[in-house]
């Protein structure tokens, strides 16, 4: 059986010049924003290593694969996420 390999490259340490979100939003809607970014980074970098279904994604693989790729470690909820990232590309 062949190792999957991580072919996502670490995140650079400023890819784009970040814009401030608009002013004037709940804390929620920025902290889900964020959440959102993050899982999908976490899903593309599994989709890259041949995890391609949800049952594949548990939370020991998602944080792990998030230290390879230099994101900080997702909660349960952000676990979550990704695995509904996942299967909804299925």
């Amino acid at each position: 059986m062949a190792a999957a390999t991580l072919m996502t490259k670490p995140l650079p340490a400023h890819p784009l010049p970040k814009k401030p979100l608009p002013a004037g939003w709940p804390r929620e809607r920025y902290e889900s924003h964020n959440r959102r970014l993050k899982a999908m980074r976490l899903a593309i970098a599994l989709l890259d290593t041949g995890v391609y279904r949800p049952e594949q994604a548990h939370n020991r693989k998602i944080r792990s694969t998030a230290a390879e790729i230099g994101v900080h470690t997702p909660s349960d909820t952000t676990c979550r996420l990704v695995r509904a990232l996942i299967y909804d590309n299925c």
